[in-house]
């Protein structure tokens, strides 16, 4: 169990330190930024890369969403889910304080939004509350569908999984960084409001609330698609 909490603190402080560290140190970089295509294929390779590291040892959620979606699909333990979530969270907070120091390593730095998530007026694009319940729990819906089939021994080749999550979240970032800046992961927004406080804060219950229940509900749906044997 040692070694399988360190895996997912270590991923997910990848994870955030990675696609986090995207937005906010070089999306926008003067004369050559990544923009959003470039912090949402880096999000997807922090997960594609940590994936094939250490997915061997956890399975690789680093995400609560993730576990707590696994759990509801019969392909996680219960009673291991709040010790994976503490360890994803710590990692996040890890990742995030990596971060901060780079960040505010230069003269006249300032972190700005620190790649929290946020509607209203934390929204990029301004999107209200409903619309970012709506495609936080939606999207990680269909995460956590990804990642069930991509796993199922049953359907799918081991090899392959890496690369389908990978890019089933560079996809989720694409379609939804106006909107909420894109969470689908507690951990991730967690980790960067506890540095940037105020607003980032008071909206977090939001970005636990959705992915929890995106990811319950794919877990619960996955068995509908059927099983091949």
């Amino acid at each position: 169990m040692t070694n399988r909490l360190y895996a997912e603190f270590l991923g997910t402080a990848w994870l955030v330190l990675g696609g986090c560290g995207s937005a906010v140190l070089a999306a926008a970089f003067p004369q050559l930024g990544i923009g959003f295509v470039g912090v949402s294929l880096a999000f997807g390779l922090t997960v594609l890369t940590m994936v094939y590291a250490l997915g061997p040892v956890s399975g690789g959620h680093f995400n609560p969403a993730v576990t707590v979606g696994l759990a509801f699909g019969g392909r996680f333990p219960w009673g291991e889910v709040v010790q994976y979530v503490v360890a994803q969270v710590l990692g996040g907070i890890a990742g995030a304080a990596i971060l901060y120091v780079v960040a505010t390593g230069k003269a006249g730095a300032d972190i700005g939004g620190f790649a929290t998530n946020g509607y209203g007026d934390l929204s990029p694009g301004k999107y209200g509350m409903v619309a970012a319940l709506v495609i936080e729990i939606v999207l990680t819906f269909g995460f956590v569908t990804v990642i069930l089939g991509a796993t199922d021994d049953k359907r799918s080749h081991p090899a392959a999984a890496g690369l389908a999550i990978g890019l089933c979240l560079t996809l989720i970032h694409l379609v939804s960084i106006p909107v909420t800046n894109t969470s689908v992961n507690p951990a991730r927004s967690t980790a960067p409001a506890l540095f940037v406080g105020g607003a980032a804060l008071s909206q977090l219950w939001l970005f636990w609330v959705a992915p929890l229940v995106g990811g319950a509900l794919g877990g619960l749906a996955y068995g509908l698609t059927g099983r091949r044997d």
